[in-house]
């Protein structure tokens, strides 16, 4: 299990675009990729749970990956946050 804090930097937050993206990015591996915020922890291939925790600009999320392919997964949705949010 990999697990890693990242600090949102988008104006907006995760909003419905980042969202979409973020999902269709954790779809591609095989590992469970979850974001934590405040205690509530969501699948990250769920669009609506995951734009229901109203992240915002300045808040702190915690990614958590497991499966087989976790390093590729931790890799890969680090630099899709550093890239879109």
């Amino acid at each position: 299990m990999k697990t890693f804090e990242y600090t949102i930097k988008d104006e907006l937050g995760i909003h419905a675009r980042p969202a979409g993206l973020l999902v269709k990015a954790a779809k591609a591996y095989d590992s469970k990729i979850t974001l934590t915020k405040d205690g509530k922890v969501v699948d990250c291939t769920k669009l609506m749970v995951l734009m229901g925790l109203g992240v915002k600009c300045g808040d702190t999320v915690t990614i958590t990956v497991e499966g087989c392919d976790e390093e590729a997964a931790e890799a890969g949705i680090k630099e899709f946050l550093e890239a879109n949010l």
